[in-house]
C-alpha cells in the first residue's frame, strides 16, 4: 500500500505532502481542481515518461516521492536481481531537472524506467474508464482465469519448460542447418583431409628435409672439402696435428718451471685432443657420404608435396598444414556424427513436447473448471450495479501451438440484455458497462489474490442513486483485502469512504495552485452536501449528507 506522497514543483502544485491509510479512501473536488495532476504525479512514480511542461517553475527541479509498504508482495527477488536494498518501507522517487533530464530512484539507488515500471505494477493500479480496454486483452482474461484456478505454479512450470523447449528447438534447427552446410562440403573436406593424411606431415619435418636436400645436392663438394680438411690435419710431417704435437712436447719440457708455461702446455694439449676428435668426426662423415639419387628423389618429392599443399592452403609452414588437417578432421567427424546429435535433440524435444502437452492440458482443465463459478460471481456483482441481465461466456479452445501461458485460445463473450446474442466483449459492451464489468472482475480478484493498491478514477461515470451506493459497497468490501482509492463526483460513493481527501485550487501571490487536504467530520458533511446541492448547501442537503455518513 502507499503510505505517503510528496510532490514539489509539479504542474499547479508548488509543494504538498500527504499521508494515506489502509482501507477505502475517497478523493473529491471540482472538475479541474487538480485530481488529474495527482494522478499524473503517480504516473511518474509508476515509470511513465515526463517532459518539461510538467514543471511549475521551469528553473527548479520537480521531485515526486512515494512511500510504499511492500512486505505482502513477495518482491525480495526483484530487489536481489536488480542489486537494490530491500526495505519493507520502500521509497520511489522521480526527479525532472530543468534541463529536461529525468532520474528515478528506488530506496535512493538509481534505476531505469523499465525497473520502475516492473516494480510499480505490483504496487499501484490506476484504473480509469479508458483502461477498461485491457478487458478485451486475451492475456488479461487468461490471468483472470488462472487467478481463480490457482494455476500460478502450473503456469510457472509451463513457462520454464517452454523456455527449455525453445532452446532445444533452436539448437536442433542450428544442427540441421549445420548439417546441410556440411553435407555440401563433405566430399571436398574428405578429399582435402585424405590428401593431408597421405602426406604424413610431421612437425619440424620441412626444415630437416630441406637440409637433407641441400646435402644430397652437394655430396661431391662436401666430400672434397672434408678430405682436404683431413689431409691438412693428418699430413705426416707438416700436418696441423703433427705440428701441434711438436709444440706440446716443447712446452711440456718447460711446464714445470712456471705456472704460466704449464697453463700454455695444458691449452695446447686441449687443442690437440679437440682437433683429433674433430678429425675422427670428419672421417666418420666422409664414410657416410655416398651419392644416393633414389633418396634425393624421395626427399625432393616430399618437399614438392609440402610446397604444393602450402600453396593450395595458402600457408607457409607444416604447423599450419597440420592445424588445417585437424580442423578438417573435426568437420568430417562432425558431419558423420551430426545425425546422432540430431536424433538426440529430436528425442529431447519430443520429451519436452509431451511434458508441455501434459502441463498445458492441466492448465486448460483448471481454467475450464472455474468458468461456471466466475461467470456466476460476475453476474451477481453486476446485478448490484444495475446490469441485471448481464451474462458471460468463456470460449476456451485447446489449440496445437505452445503459447506463452499454455495452449488455450480464450475469448470472453458478453450479453447485456435478455434475448441478445453473445458477442466479443469489446464489441458489444458500452464504456459504462465496461467500467462496471472491470469493477466486478477486480472485486472477484481481490478475494482470490493480492492485488496492488487500486485507484478508481471516476469509474462511477454515468451511474447514480442506488447503483452508485452498491458500487461504493463493492469497493468498500474490496478494501478489506487491499487499499482502495476512489476519485468520485458522487456523494453516495464519497460517503462510504473511511478517509476523505479533497483536492481544490487556491490563489497564492497571483498564482493558482492545487492542494489536497484530509477532511474532518464536519468538513466531510459540508463537502458531501455541496456535492448534493452545490455551493452554499441547504439545511436539507446538510441533513442528507449526515444521513449518508450515518
Amino acid at each position: 500500500m502507499i503510505t505517503s506522497l510528496s510532490i514539489e514543483n509539479f504542474a499547479l502544485i508548488e509543494k504538498l505532502s500527504i499521508d494515506f491509510s489502509r482501507g477505502f479512501s475517497v478523493i473529491t473536488g471540482e472538475t479541474g481542481a487538480g485530481k488529474s495532476i495527482l494522478l499524473g504525479a503517480l504516473d511518474l512514480v509508476r515509470g511513465k515518461r515526463a517532459d518539461l511542461t510538467s514543471l511549475k517553475n521551469k528553473d527548479e527541479k520537480c521531485v515526486i516521492e512515494a512511500v510504499f509498504t511492500i512486505e505482502n508482495y513477495d518482491l525480495k527477488s526483484f530487489f536481489e536481481e536488480n542489486d537494490l536494498d530491500y526495505e519493507t518501507e520502500t521509497i520511489i522517487r522521480r526527479e525532472i531537472l530543468p534541463s529536461g533530464k529525468t532520474r528515478a530512484f528506488i530506496n535512493d539507488s538509481p534505476v531505469n524506467l523499465q525497473q520502475l515500471q516492473y516494480l510499480s505494477d505490483y504496487l499501484i493500479d490506476i484504473h480509469s474508464q479508458h483502461q477498461t480496454l485491457e478487458l478485451s486483452n486475451q492475456d488479461f482474461q487468461i490471468t483472470l482465469l488462472d487467478s481463480l484456478a490457482k494455476n500460478q505454479n502450473l503456469v510457472s512450470q509451463y513457462k520454464s519448460e517452454l523456455s527449455l523447449y525453445k532452446k532445444i528447438d533452436n539448437s536442433l534447427k542450428e544442427l540441421i542447418s549445420n548439417k546441410n552446410s556440411l553435407d555440401k562440403e563433405q566430399d571436398y573436406n574428405t578429399f582435402l583431409l585424405e590428401e593431408l593424411l597421405a602426406a604424413d606431415l610431421k612437425l619440424g619435418e620441412q626444415e630437416i628435409l630441406e637440409g637433407e636436400l641441400e646435402m644430397l645436392n652437394n655430396v661431391e663438394l662436401i666430400k672434397e672439402n672434408i678430405e682436404k680438411s683431413i689431409a691438412i690435419s693428418e699430413e705426416e710431417q707438416f700436418g696441423v696435428i703433427q705440428n701441434l704435437k711438436e709444440i706440446r712436447i716443447s712446452l711440456q719440457k718447460i711446464s714445470g718451471l712456471s705456472l704460466v708455461y704449464n697453463q700454455l702446455f695444458e691449452r695446447v694439449n686441449s687443442v690437440v685432443i679437440e682437433l683429433e676428435d674433430i678429425n675422427q668426426d670428419l672421417n666418420s662423415e666422409l664414410e657416410k657420404l655416398v651419392f644416393n639419387p633414389e633418396k634425393l628423389e624421395l626427399v625432393n618429392q616430399k618437399l614438392q608435396t609440402i610446397y604444393l599443399l602450402q600453396k593450395k592452403h595458402q600457408v607457409e609452414t607444416i604447423d599450419e598444414l597440420i592445424a588445417i588437417k585437424n580442423e578438417l578432421d573435426a568437420k568430417v567427424f562432425l558431419s558423420n556424427d551430426i545425425e546422432n546429435q540430431i536424433a538426440a535433440f529430436q528425442n529431447q524435444l519430443q520429451s519436452k513436447r509431451d511434458l508441455l502437452d501434459e502441463v498445458s492440458k492441466n492448465i486448460h482443465e483448471n481454467r475450464v473448471g472455474v468458468v461456471p463459478n466466475l461467470t456466476q460471481r460476475l453476474s451477481a456483482i453486476l446485478l448490484q450495479l444495475g446490469m441485471s441481465n448481464a451474462q458471460f461466456q468463456f470460449e476456451i479452445n485447446f489449440g496445437e501451438n505452445f503459447l506463452s501461458n499454455g495452449k488455450d485460445d480464450v475469448q470472453l463473450l458478453f450479453s447485456a440484455n435478455k434475448g441478445s446474442n453473445f458477442g466479443l466483449l469489446k464489441k458489444v459492451a458500452s464504456g459504462g458497462e465496461m467500467s462496471r464489468i472491470m469493477l466486478a472482475i477486480k472485486s472477484v480478484l481481490a478475494e482470490e489474490t493480492k492485488l496492488p493498491t487500486i485507484i478508481f478514477d471516476e469509474i462511477d461515470t454515468g451511474i447514480s442513486g442506488e447503483i452508485a451506493n452498491n458500487m461504493a459497497e463493492i469497493m468498500k468490501k474490496m478494501s478489506n483485502q487491499m487499499q482502495i482509492f476512489a476519485i468520485t463526483h458522487l456523494p453516495q460513493i464519497a460517503s462510504k469512504g473511511e478517509v476523505h481527501y479533497k483536492v481544490f485550487k487556491t490563489t497564492k501571490e497571483n498564482t493558482t495552485v492545487s492542494e489536497i487536504i484530509l477532511l474532518n467530520e464536519n468538513d466531510r458533511i459540508l463537502e458531501i452536501a455541496e456535492m448534493l446541492s452545490g455551493k452554499n448547501p441547504s439545511e436539507s442537503a446538510l441533513t442528507h449528507a449526515k444521513t449518508l455518513l450515518n
